[in-house]
């Protein structure tokens, strides 16, 4: 059989010139961007953890209710009928990142991603330990032995973590209660959640045991955004080339030869696989253990540190600093005008949410007498933290028989209840085959709202004039 073409140049860092998987063992190099960064790793890794469990007036801090439509962040909740203010949120968020990105680049990715988190900071240090050091784990790829007993403990390991995983991101969706009740029961109980449970497990556990890396290169769009949201005075990780150019060998390089003295310890360390030599590629994440290990190899040669660093584009072509920019200027103003729209509408909204419903079944129905009576469904959420009565009131003139049975009707605090209250009148009210009417709603403090609302009826049997 031929053998496949080989491809030349330059390949996708996690692929070999063939086509094969390429598998990504970097080498830690530590240093002092490794150790603020496994600070604000840890730190991370307990808030991921935490943050589900967190309440804030008796509310979760994050509850995404897919089910019900409700999602609530540090104590408020928000409906369906919210959309103004998700809008405004989800818009701030959006230009906060843009704004980010433009003033330190790529910082969330290399500092703050749950997949690089987990990855770099739990799921690569257990595969070191368990299998003997990154040198052990590239002998495994070479000899191509994916089951050895090291590496069934390894997956085994990586099981257990990915369930406390799948767990953790169930709690975002049905709540901490929900969730520690189903865990004591048995699955056929709740066979739904379960499922999700299991099959973000599974994704975790292939994402950490096999993708990996490939998640910031292939999968993941914000590495492409590069392009769109970087400028040459954005903060990136990068390497001095007029300081490293011409690359030389050794301590006693030739004279007229740069300070890179070829090592490859910034490809070695690199968890994507890059050169970062080759300038900025939309795979460089910005962890900065390629400037960790190249300082290190600097202080043995004798050579100031810094060679690969924190800087710009700019800075590198010699241009000094400028923070005022159009990106720097722009981002934040539509950032102050979106989320302070936010803000406003959020310390403004109404503390209950009323929406008025149609009956159940048929329109209207006839009384032996004649009179026609109307079914109308009152929704009531209650925004508030505490419990609430709502009183409803019938403004139309006297005439018509306004039965409510749950008169004031009680909400519980953030609960929404669903009441039905009944108008009775005589056929003679309705024009044309309906009527309007008026109710209010209020709860003898913050919240009365007025509602008109159309009623279906009878057409062209009434036997006295319409009442107006």
């Amino acid at each position: 059989m031929t053998a496949p073409p080989v491809a030349k140049g330059r390949v996708l860092a996690t692929l070999n010139e063939d086509g094969s998987r390429r598998w990504i063992r970097p080498r830690p190099s530590p240093g002092k961007w490794l150790i603020r960064r496994r600070v604000v790793a840890y730190a991370l890794m307990a808030f991921y953890l935490a943050f589900p469990h967190l309440r804030w007036n008796g509310k979760p801090w994050m509850l995404l209710d897919l089910p019900k439509r409700e999602f609530t962040f540090f104590g408020s909740t928000f409906l369906p009928t919210d959309t103004l203010l998700l809008m405004l949120l989800f818009v701030s968020v959006l230009v906060f990142i843009f704004l980010l990105t433009a003033l330190f680049g790529r910082v969330w990715c290399g500092w703050a991603c749950p997949q690089t988190v987990w990855m770099e900071f739990l799921f690569r240090p257990i595969e070191r330990l368990v299998e003997g050091g990154y040198t052990q784990s590239r002998a495994l790829d070479r000899d191509k032995k994916h089951f050895t007993p090291r590496r069934l403990l390894k997956y085994a390991i990586y099981g257990v973590l990915a369930v406390v995983l799948g767990n953790t991101f169930l709690a975002y969706f049905v709540g901490t209660e929900s969730l520690f009740r189903w865990m004591a029961q048995s699955p056929f109980e709740h066979p739904t959640p379960f499922l999700v449970m299991a099959t973000v497990s599974l994704g975790v556990f292939l994402d950490f045991t096999w993708f990996r890396e490939q998640t910031c290169i292939v999968a993941c769009p914000y590495g492409r955004w590069q392009s769109a949201l970087l400028d040459k005075q954005s903060v990136i990780v990068a390497y001095d080339v007029t300081r490293g150019e011409p690359r030389g060998h050794g301590t006693g390089a030739r004279p007229g030869l740069g300070d890179c003295v070829a090592c490859n310890a910034c490809v070695n360390t690199c968890p994507t696989g890059i050169d970062i030599r080759d300038g900025l590629q939309m795979e460089c994440i910005h962890c900065t253990q390629c400037a960790d290990a190249c300082d290190a190899i600097m202080d043995k040669v004798g050579k100031p540190r810094g060679l690969i660093r924190y800087t710009s584009q700019d800075a590198l072509a010699g241009k000094p600093p400028k923070f005022l920019r159009v990106r720097t200027v722009l981002y934040p103003l539509v950032f102050t005008l979106f989320f302070g729209a936010f803000l406003i509408a959020l310390a403004t909204r109404s503390t209950a949410d009323v929406t008025l419903l149609g009956p159940i079944g048929a329109p209207f129905t006839r009384e032996a007498d004649g009179s026609v009576v109307n079914q109308v469904r009152i929704k009531i959420a209650n925004r508030t933290g505490r419990e609430q009565s709502y009183d409803i009131a019938y403004l139309d003139e006297p005439g018509a028989n306004f039965i409510a049975p749950e008169n004031p009707l009680r909400v519980a605090a953030g609960a929404t209840v669903t009441t039905s209250v009944f108008i009775v009148q005589p056929a003679a009210r309705f024009a044309a085959g309906e009527r309007r009417v008026r109710l209010r709603i209020d709860d003898n403090a913050k919240f009365e709202r007025e509602f008109t609302w159309r009623l279906p009826g009878p057409v062209g049997d009434a036997s006295t004039p319409e009442v107006p």
